[in-house]
């Protein structure tokens, strides 16, 4: 599949420029859905609750920031030739040890989110079946096998699919509940309410982001992406994504600010506020809505599980094998390789297996914690410490003679990475200062 569609029939790679077509959306749907957990749904919910559509702005602000950086990412790849590691490589050492000692903290943690996250609407529809540690681990090792004998091109399909399940679940609900459209054009002009500006962080900041958005770029090259000649699409990909992504966020605001802002309702912090949005669904629109919401929530959250076991895992081996490869070169870093075959190959490798395993199995002890809420706070911590790094390393890299002329960043993607860099640091503080030390 990728050496077809980034090659000429003669092996030499087709440079020739790509017009932008709707048939080719993929990898940005991809990331898109991995980004966005129960959890943000969560904070989205609770953010409408609390000030009903008066922070909508804010949530069309943190689309176009999750844009910037999706394209950030995607354009270095294919501007370069070069994987993202390889552009943090020639950052220094200290981005090689940040990463390593970060992807392993929050693999072991995140694991086990992902799969409490996913447990919880099963155990909603199921309640007489297994409890949530049994659904936790089961969703864990079907994530396990799906991606280790899957290759991206089965992969992105399911991850489609659950889009659409997402997609159809949220929009539903939201004009179930009965958006006021004059209310939600009103939010769009900036407000600050009082009490407001965390959550609105919150809005532009969180929401689909996390490590996975650097994943981008890995999952752009499985898709057969691996020149600039395919920037144009790239760039309709990224965009189609985060506007779904837009929609999605805009509807959990619509419920939040017409079911439970009107009424005065709250939901519990955590995943587990998507449970009491069931019950709450049930009550006033009865068990179909209710059942079909929790569907949606499973969707959600098990395309988060599958998208890191795949994304992250990818970049990790890429780590793993441009470490080697430096070793054996004596420093002289890594062959060229194009993109599609290159993650191919990876996707069949042993590092990216062992992470897989990782990703998989030690969390499970995590599973057993009578106090899981710690769990869920060291996990916010750890993904608000990497998106800074993620914004400024992208400017520091497309700025700079790494990347061609050409596809240098402009005043606009510079500003808006600043902005992204800036939001992320102020959430990663936040964060720290919100620990209970």
């Amino acid at each position: 599949m990728a050496e077809i569609s980034g090659t000429t029939g003669t092996g030499e790679i087709d440079s020739r420029p790509r017009k932008s077509s709707w048939k080719y959306i993929g990898p940005g749907i991809v990331v898109a859905a991995t980004g966005v957990g129960a959890g943000d749904l969560v904070a989205t919910l609770i953010a409408g609750s609390k000030f009903g559509y008066t922070l909508m702005w804010a949530a069309v602000i943190g689309c176009l920031v999750k844009i910037s950086l999706a394209e950030a990412a995607g354009r270095w790849h294919l501007a370069t030739g070069r994987t993202l590691f390889e552009g943090w490589r020639t950052l220094g050492s200290w981005t090689t040890v940040y990463f390593a000692v970060y992807v392993v903290i929050w693999g072991f943690v995140y694991g086990a989110t992902a799969m409490s996250s996913s447990a919880l609407p099963i155990v909603a529809l199921f309640p007489d079946g297994p409890g949530l540690k049994t659904w936790a681990i089961i969703t864990g090792l079907i994530g396990l096998v799906f991606v280790w004998f899957n290759q991206y091109a089965v992969f992105e399909k399911v991850m489609t699919v659950l889009v659409g399940v997402m997609f159809v679940v949220v929009v539903y609900v939201a004009l179930r509940v009965g958006p006021d459209v004059g209310a939600s054009i009103a939010g769009l002009a900036p407000v600050l309410p009082d009490g407001s500006l965390i959550y609105t962080l919150g809005l532009i900041g969180g929401v689909g982001g996390t490590i996975t958005m650097a994943a981008y770029g890995y999952w752009v090259n499985a898709k057969g992406w691996n020149n600039s000649s395919w920037m144009k699409v790239m760039r309709l990909d990224n965009r189609v994504a985060y506007i779904t992504t837009g929609i999605f966020v805009v509807a959990m605001l619509v419920v939040g600010a017409e079911l439970l802002h009107s009424s005065q309702l709250a939901l519990t912090k955590g995943d587990r506020g998507l449970i009491d949005l069931g019950q709450i669904l049930e009550d006033r629109f009865g068990a179909v809505t209710a059942k079909l919401f929790l569907v949606g929530f499973f969707a959600t959250s098990f395309s988060s599980l599958i998208g890191v076991w795949h994304g992250v895992s990818l970049m990790f081996a890429d780590f793993v094998e441009r470490i080697r490869a430096e070793r054996a070169a004596g420093g002289a870093g890594a062959a060229d390789e194009p993109g599609g075959p290159q993650i191919a190959r990876q996707e069949r490798s042993v590092p990216f297996r062992a992470y897989v395993l990782w990703l998989t199995f030690p969390p499970m002890a995590l599973l057993w914690l009578d106090e899981p809420f710690g769990l869920v706070i060291v996990y916010g911590v750890l993904g608000a410490f990497f998106m800074p790094f993620l914004a400024l390393t992208l400017i520091w890299l497309l700025n700079s003679a790494r990347t061609p002329r050409e596809w240098r960043n402009g005043w606009l993607s510079n500003g808006m990475l600043a902005l992204a860099g800036l939001l992320f640091l102020v959430l990663c503080v936040q964060q720290v200062r919100d620990l209970p030390w």
